[in-house]
């Protein structure tokens, strides 16, 4: 019978690629949270999107990521021949334990908070050259020459990318988003991904052949070695979770940045108290997490059937989408009016980063990126007007949430 809860006026309660909801996708998580908390899909996917229910299902061990069996479910047995679908089957964050274990265990080292701390001065100055190159043409793209630069020159860093080699990512597109929506891909999106993946496929191959000849200081020459080791890696397991750490690496933090820019420019009364206060900045990047987080679902499937999920019985095998952005504005937990952009905010926790054994690696680098970017920009260039706070673009993806664009003036 819940396939059939229906929204206002008759729109179907969940339908996150309509251009309303990628606009907006609070007031449709409202209604949620309220009408129908575990909600059933078109497609027979469970969505929760209270806090409580998301907290349990990402920590819980009876749900997990069994991206092969799902994906099979979704589509055909066929799916795993196409590459990308290949690629990200062993990607670390769809893996399980004891895949997910060792994988992780490979790179965690590199994303500790010491490490991220020391690269605080190198992140002050992409930030500062970045504004340097605008700051007397008198307006920018706050997404292009800002947002983007930065976590994409951090990644191709640790990555051990060389710099004559970074203009191709500056340029790239970032049209990657849909791969992880909820909704199945078309035959041609399916191309599209396989493409897309066979050119960092071919790129990151000649990465590799570098790394074992040139050695550095990163991720890919750590990576190399392990893989050379043969039981810790193998060279599909290599060339797919480089893909993830490059674009998880830089597209969701492009997008915190982004989202608060454009949320504290909507609420100007937070933005001059942000100015007045900089000392309030590392408590409001959790408020910008909070409140537009730049992802906006997690996933997982039930490992064995559970009985009682907010109401609902889940059977073995059923996927449950996590609503990250709902439940960062759940009333339960956010009493003091969730839908208001508040830097001083006391207890912010934000689901953003994922939770249990799938928290985001590169949360806190994530964290300091944005606030250097941020703080550096209020400070910098004090009278930057957005141009249009009203009806910015917005990407047309739905997990991914972030614009296209942003201009600015000063």
């Amino acid at each position: 019978m819940n396939e059939h809860v229906q929204g206002a006026g008759g729109a179907p309660l969940f339908n996150p690629l309509s251009p309303d909801f990628i606009r907006d996708p609070y007031p449709h998580y409202d209604r949620l949270r309220t009408v129908d908390p575990v909600h059933v899909t078109p497609f027979g996917q469970f969505v929760t999107s209270r806090h409580a229910d998301v907290s349990l299902v990402m920590r819980d061990r009876r749900f997990g990521k069994d991206f092969v069996e799902r994906s099979k479910r979704r589509y055909s047995d066929k799916i795993m021949d196409e590459p990308v679908f290949r690629s990200m089957s062993h990607w670390m964050l769809q893996a399980d334990p004891p895949d997910h274990t060792r994988l992780r265990g490979l790179v965690v080292k590199a994303f500790t908070a010491r490490r991220v701390e020391d690269m605080r001065p190198r992140i002050q100055e992409i930030v500062d050259q970045a504004i340097d190159a605008v700051i007397d043409r008198g307006h920018m793209d706050l997404i292009e020459n800002f947002a983007f630069r930065l976590p994409v020159t951090i990644i191709c860093e640790m990555l051990g990318i060389p710099e004559d080699h970074r203009e191709v990512f500056y340029k790239s597109s970032r049209d990657g988003g849909r791969l992880l929506d909820p909704v199945p891909l078309s035959a041609d999106e399916i191309k599209k991904g396989n493409e897309g993946n066979l050119m960092a496929q071919m790129y990151f191959q000649q990465l590799f052949e570098l790394r074992r000849k040139n050695p550095g200081d990163d991720l890919t020459t750590q990576l190399v070695q392990a893989e050379e080791d043969g039981n810790k890696l193998t060279n599909e397991e290599l060339t797919a979770n480089i893909i993830l750490l490059f674009g998880a690496g830089h597209e969701t933090t492009v997008n915190l940045i982004g989202n608060g820019l454009l949320a504290l420019h909507r609420n100007p009364d937070q933005l001059a108290l942000l100015k007045a206060r900089p000392e309030l900045m590392v408590g409001a990047i959790e408020e910008f997490l909070r409140y537009d987080s730049s992802v906006q679902m997690t996933g997982r499937v039930a490992l064995e059937d559970i009985d009682d999920l907010g109401g609902k019985r889940i059977p073995k095998g059923e996927t449950v989408l996590c609503l990250l952005g709902s439940a960062n504005r759940d009333p339960a937990v956010y009493p003091d009016r969730p839908d208001r952009l508040d830097v001083t905010r006391q207890n912010v926790k934000p689901l953003s980063f994922g939770g249990g054994i799938h928290f985001c690696l590169g949360a806190q680098l994530a964290r300091i990126e944005a606030e250097i970017a941020m703080a550096t920009l209020l400070r910098r260039l004090p009278d930057l007007r957005i141009d249009d706070v009203e009806n910015p673009e917005w990407r047309p993806t739905f997990v991914l949430r972030g614009l296209k664009r942003l201009p600015a003036s000063w």
